[in-house]
């Protein structure tokens, strides 16, 4: 028997409101009920919507693996209310994750630390780190704080397909496959956190984020390093950050960055295909002029990285629903700045089978 949808329950909290509404406080309630006894929530965070668990029952936990598709080497972010709770659950505290904590939590960067024993091996993909954050949700905290318990919660969404922004993109890629959907609104932010492992000197960001690296070194009080190899691909198993995979955050649609969008686009209109063009110069005479084929649906993307990214990820789910042969992207800067969206981008670049025309050797 199949098992039915779940229920999606909004939730809200005015910002001028000391507590959350009766129905709010309700809707917690049952999403509280359900993780205590090992199911699914997908729950709203500033960045994008998680899967949530209770992240110390290790049957919970293995539920979001399957749930996802996920594999059993990528680890997941544990999300807790408060800095005494991340502490709690690390084998000890490098100095570098007590400056970020105090300074920048609660918000979008996760913390990669030593260990502690109350964490099962499934959390981690059995390595000896543990990635913690405390979202700036205030629902996403305050649910927290009602199981008592911190929460497992990687994006809510099947393994390596595009990362939800709405309550909606969670039902469509995920369905029947978990309990109860929390609908909080879109995300503030749009992508993942920022990720940074505290056990190195000097500290390095295994994933880019919202929060800049020049931002993290004024805070830890000296270098915050990127290794090239870490942030091209999982070099290591068991990886010690999500999102290091080469294909993710993709859309079903095949997409390319090709180094020249306007002539990549007539290329595929003149074969007949349909394409839609993620573009920031919506403007320019090179859009302009392709602007009136049939089969080409152009959608304009802003200048400024920090809104691109608020709009990223719905963008690539609203074209992955017009049945597109093809979605073109324009390549975005190669600054700092950018960079989270570069590494997001290039993840999701479709790459041609191993053999085949364009295939790398």
């Amino acid at each position: 028997m199949a098992r039915p949808l779940p229920d999606i329950l909004k939730i809200q909290w005015p910002p001028a409101a000391d507590r959350p509404p009766a129905d709010t406080e309700a809707a917690l309630d049952r999403a509280v009920g359900i993780l205590r006894a090992g199911g699914l929530v997908a729950i709203p965070t500033e960045t994008v919507y998680g899967l949530a668990a209770d992240a110390l029952d290790a049957d919970a936990v293995a539920g979001i693996f399957r749930a996802k598709g996920r594999p059993a080497t990528n680890p997941l972010i544990v999300h807790v209310s408060d800095v005494p709770m991340a502490r709690g659950l690390a084998g000890s505290w490098p100095a570098a994750a007590d400056a970020i904590a105090a300074r920048l939590w609660p918000g979008p960067v996760t913390v990669v630390v030593p260990r502690g024993p109350s964490i099962p091996d499934i959390v981690t993909a059995g390595g000896p780190t543990v990635a913690l954050r405390c979202p700036d949700h205030r629902l996403a905290r305050r649910l927290i704080e009602k199981v008592g318990r911190p929460l497992a919660a990687p994006s809510a969404n099947r393994s390596e397909a595009v990362s939800p922004t709405t309550a909606a993109h969670v039902l469509t890629s995920l369905g029947s496959r978990i309990d109860l959907i929390l609908d909080g609104g879109p995300c503030g932010h749009g992508i993942e956190s920022t990720v940074v492992e505290c056990t190195a000197d000097p500290p390095r960001i295994l994933r880019p984020g919202p929060m800049s690296r020049r931002h993290l070194e004024e805070v830890v009080g000296g270098p915050v390093v990127w290794p090239e190899g870490v942030a091209a691909d999982a070099s290591e198993t068991p990886l010690r950050s999500p999102g290091l995979h080469a294909k993710h955050y993709a859309p079903r649609t095949p997409l390319d960055m090709p180094a020249d969008p306007a002539a990549h686009v007539a290329g595929l209109l003149d074969s007949g295909a349909r394409v839609g063009w993620m573009t920031r110069a919506a403007d320019g005479m090179q859009v302009r002029r392709l602007a009136g084929a049939r089969e080409l649906v152009i959608v304009p993307m802003p200048d400024a990285p920090a809104d691109y990214a608020r709009l990223l990820y719905a963008t690539l789910h609203a074209l992955d629903q017009r049945e597109l042969a093809r979605i073109v992207v324009d390549p975005v800067p190669d600054t700092e700045e950018w960079r989270a969206l570069r590494d997001r981008l290039a993840r999701a670049v479709t790459r041609p089978p191993p053999g085949s025309p364009g295939a790398p050797t």
